[in-house]
């Protein structure tokens, strides 16, 4: 028999909160093994008890639900973050997203549709209200013109590539004027632009990418 997906739920409501805990109850794939009223409370749940899913509100007293996601996350506590919202901005879903959140649904439907949000972040996939459908399309497009815009080893010369190459082959600039029969004057010009086109700061940070994409050199 499989064991049942263990969830916290957390909402400052006490009349909401027994909605959901009803909700889930209904389904024996679930079992609740914790309840929060804020956010601080339903972090320390998700550590003591490492439930599958959390269901956490946005906005709970001291701690916001996107908070405890985020602190979940950075402290390696694997748990599928669903939050439930009154908000349709996109900007608040980016922020949901970049949280580590793996469901996102509206509270108007939560009753609906949180049993099978459960489900799929279960699984280790996203859900999200099919109403929030236009913010996906939205997030994807930006992050294919990041991409585009994203400095690259098409934006070098033949020259600074070749100077690059050679960066990763740990020469120095003395050497590389040597093996080029270049003043060290030029090779310093040229790694300057390098570093600007590639927008790469620090003293050993041109190394270190050479040494990353030397294959591509």
């Amino acid at each position: 028999m499989t064991s049942p997906i263990t969830v916290v739920i957390a909402d400052d409501h006490p009349v909401f909160r027994k909605g959901l805990r009803q909700a889930i109850e209904e389904d024996v794939s679930f079992t609740i093994v914790g309840e929060a009223r804020t956010g601080a409370e339903a972090l320390t749940l998700i550590e003591e008890r490492m439930p599958d899913i959390a269901v956490l509100d946005i906005d709970m007293p001291g701690m916001r639900g996107l908070q405890v996601a985020r602190t979940a996350q950075e402290r390696g506590l694997f748990v599928g973050v669903i939050i439930l919202t009154i908000y349709r901005e996109e900007d608040m879903f980016n922020e949901a997203m970049d949280s580590g959140v793996r469901g996102y649904v509206m509270k108007e439907t939560a009753v609906i549709d949180l049993l099978e949000a459960m489900k799929t972040v279960a699984m280790g996939e996203y859900y999200f209200s099919p109403s929030l459908a236009g913010h996906l399309v939205g997030r994807s497009q930006r992050a294919r013109h990041l991409l585009a815009q994203k400095p690259s080893l098409a934006d070098l010369t033949p020259a600074e590539r070749r100077i690059l190459k050679l960066i990763g082959l740990n020469k120095t600039s003395k050497d590389i004027a040597d093996d080029l029969g270049i003043s060290y004057r030029t090779v310093e010009t040229h790694r300057t632009n390098i570093a600007t086109k590639l927008n790469i700061h620090g003293s050993h940070s041109l190394l270190r990418f050479a040494l990353e994409n030397k294959s591509s050199l």
